[in-house]
């Protein structure tokens, strides 16, 4: 099954990773999620993996508008603040045969998750 990588066409970090994609020759389906959002119960799958915290994309205008309460969300309301707001999602996010295996590009993680040498 092809990697997915779910993100947005203008986010630097997911152009790196695209690069880096291209470069080694790993195909993979780009999802953007402006345009097609993920499901509740994707979010709720990617959740249980990788956890809601890892999923949090801090440095967005969507996270920072939320105000203070968000420090006492529970993951409940993560998952569906994110099933609103893609864009409180971390990018780019991962998906290998169903199952979210990393988000955000560090290529010495993104390698040892693909098992790529």
């Amino acid at each position: 099954m092809t990697l997915q990588v779910y993100g947005i066409p203008t986010c630097g970090t997911c152009k790196k990773a695209l690069q880096w994609l291209d470069a080694t020759g790993i195909v993979y389906e780009f999802i953007n999620t402006k345009e097609h959002p993920p499901t509740a119960t994707q979010i709720t799958d990617w959740v249980k993996t990788l956890g809601f915290k890892p999923l949090r994309n801090t440095s967005g205008q969507s996270y920072r508008a939320i105000g203070p309460e968000k420090e006492s969300w529970t993951e409940a309301d993560w998952i569906r603040a994110y099933s609103q707001d893609a864009m409180l999602l971390k990018r780019p996010l991962f998906v290998q045969q169903g199952e979210a295996v990393a988000v955000g590009f560090r290529e010495a993680d993104l390698r040892q998750v693909l098992k790529q040498n």
